[in-house]
């Protein structure tokens, strides 16, 4: 795809939930200082489903209304194709960074990710996908992105299917029915808060790639954190996966809280 609307397509930046991302330069009707864009584009044949999926993550990226996920500048629909632009944060993702982070700005990274997360609760809203691909690094510290998947915080809403998930930074309960929430989310938290201080999950690295197997390994394992982090680090990840809910902490903001003082004693 060379291009949509009135964005002309640099190169492929990899899929996404729902969609397929491209770099794009600006149009000048859109009056924002920046060179380039992330173009989010659903395709294939649009569906209903597809066209509601993508208006949802529209809708809950501006009732969060937080500077910690990503800026949204423009949606439409062109040729059988849904696509929003969204703001391109070229130093890359805690996954895959595009240069070397040391502790304290990927610390910062997670913290601004609680930030968001948290801005979304408030709203009634579980991303349901916190993944260190999808936290963005920003000079100031990061972005959560991709809402593809958030949904409601409503009595008996369940994850009804896996898609294209971070399966290692989802809580265990999720993949037997719970239903996403606050809590969740806090689980994901910890879980890319401990790769982003050992660039490890909390499974090792030995698991299978192949989603049902993947998903029995998960729930077969019980998390791992590392020997040799600082205390705080340590105590805050153990925290956040706790199998116990209620002795989860009670918000992402205090996971945010406790983030900013772990980054404090990092080196930036």
């Amino acid at each position: 795809m060379d291009g949509i609307a009135d964005y002309e397509f640099e190169r492929p930046l990899g899929e996404s939930n729902y969609g397929t991302n491209y770099l794009a330069r600006t149009p000048a009707r859109l009056g924002i200082d920046a060179d380039h864009v992330v173009v989010k584009v659903i395709a294939g044949p649009t569906s209903d489903d597809a066209f509601r999926r993508a208006t949802r993550e529209l809708k809950h990226f501006s009732v969060a209304d937080s500077d910690r996920l990503v800026e949204v500048y423009d949606a439409g629909r062109h040729g059988g194709a849904f696509y929003y632009a969204m703001e391109f944060l070229p130093m890359g993702s805690l996954e895959s960074p595009a240069s070397p982070l040391d502790s304290g700005r990927a610390v910062a990274a997670v913290r601004d990710a609680a930030l968001a997360a948290h801005a979304l609760h408030e709203r009634g809203i579980a991303h349901r996908d916190i993944k260190p691909a999808n936290i963005l690094i920003a000079d100031d510290g990061g972005r959560l992105a991709d809402l593809g998947l958030s949904q409601l915080l409503a009595p008996g809403m369940v994850m009804t299917g896996l898609g294209r998930i971070g399966l290692e930074y989802t809580d265990p309960a999720i993949m037997t029915g719970a239903q996403a929430s606050r809590a969740s989310d806090i689980w994901s938290l910890g879980a890319c808060l401990h790769f982003a201080l050992t660039r490890r999950g909390v499974y090792g690295d030995s698991l299978p790639a192949e989603p049902l197997l993947l998903v029995r390994a998960i729930l077969a394992t019980k998390p791992m954190i590392a020997d040799d982090l600082p205390g705080p680090a340590r105590d805050l990840i153990s925290d956040c996966l706790d199998p116990d809910v209620t002795r989860r902490p009670r918000t992402a903001d205090e996971v945010a809280e406790r983030a900013t003082a772990i980054a404090s004693t990092m080196s930036t």
